[in-house]
């Protein structure tokens, strides 16, 4: 992997990623695609080239791969789940058209693939706590349908075509560098913002209400380490269970408290976030990961708390 290109490299995971990757890659080309409207900024922009790639146009995401010399791309480009519950054809048309543009490229020009998947995967059928790697996807939502369809889809570019397809369902991701998207998840980062700036949090989650989450740096290491495994040993491809945490609003409240005892949270709850934070796992088996590619997260809740409202206070000037 050495010329690589990140579609989405504006985003919440695609910022982070493409910047980790400058610095590995650094004889090579780490190509930032991104839509019109959402050119990259700052660093960004400073280190390396970028591309318009708009993936609902194949001839864009071919033209980029060609002038590169791509051998990998890393495929970020999606509507999170609330958003996607608003927009549903819009939804498809980027996850799943947009990938099938993508495979297709990556079939004629014999390009790695890297899409990721979801916990949205699952739904309310799948065991609730410890939901294994391989069991029942029936999400009750467009998020959810798109995710599923794409490790399918993937999976099958794989097996009929040879295209190196691989990926990992990622749990909620926490950043102080990119704002949220419209994620179920959102809250566990917003909570963080909050709290350092000193304001009373409304949440919109309800207590008890458990997901899995994972800080942003574990996030594109799971990204960056599946793309480097050993094919020989890769069971799976699409899509692997990885999680470094599971906790309610409570719980990061409580955590939040060690280091701002001031901090006040209360409810609000958003029927639609709930809703599907329902329907989705408590917590993630994420043994086959560490099995198949030696899979481990660096942070827990307690390490990610406390880097996150240092780099904030910093961020903020609190």
């Amino acid at each position: 992997m050495k010329n690589i290109l990140v579609i989405g490299s504006t985003g919440q995971i695609g910022s982070e990623l493409t910047l980790a990757l400058r610095r590995i890659y650094k004889g090579g080309n780490v190509v930032a695609g991104y839509i019109s409207g959402a050119k990259p900024e700052g660093e960004l922009a400073e280190t390396g080239p970028m591309e318009v790639v708009n993936i609902t146009n194949e001839q864009q995401i071919a033209e980029a791969v060609s002038r590169y010399n791509v051998d990998t791309i890393y495929n970020l480009a999606a509507l999170l789940s609330a958003v996607a519950e608003a927009k549903p054809l819009l939804a498809w048309n980027i996850g799943i058209g947009g990938l099938f543009n993508v495979l297709e490229v990556a079939r004629e020009m014999r390009c790695a693939v890297f899409t990721p998947s979801s916990i949205g995967a699952f739904g309310p059928e799948a065991p609730k706590d410890r939901t294994p790697q391989d069991t029942v996807r029936t999400p009750h939502t467009m998020y959810g349908v798109t995710k599923v369809t794409g490790e399918l889809l993937s999976d099958y570019y794989y097996r009929k075509y040879g295209v190196d397809t691989r990926s990992v369902r990622f749990p909620g991701l926490i950043s102080y560098v990119a704002p949220p998207g419209g994620g179920t998840t959102d809250y566990a980062v917003h909570i963080f913002y909050s709290a350092v700036k000193g304001e009373k949090f409304v949440c919109p989650i309800a207590a008890g209400t458990y997901m899995d989450m994972m800080y942003m740096p574990d996030g594109v290491h799971a990204a960056i380490q599946i793309m480097e495994a050993d094919p020989s040993r890769l069971i799976h491809r699409n899509a692997f269970n990885v999680t470094a945490m599971s906790f309610d609003p409570e719980t990061v409240a409580r955590e939040i408290r060690r280091h701002i005892p001031t901090f006040e949270m209360s409810y609000s709850i958003d029927p639609l976030r709930q809703a599907i934070a329902d329907s989705w796992p408590n917590s993630l088996d994420d043994t086959c990961a560490r099995r198949e590619w030696d899979w481990a997260p660096h942070y827990d809740l307690e390490t990610m708390t406390s880097d996150m409202i240092a780099k904030l206070r910093v961020k903020l000037n609190r």
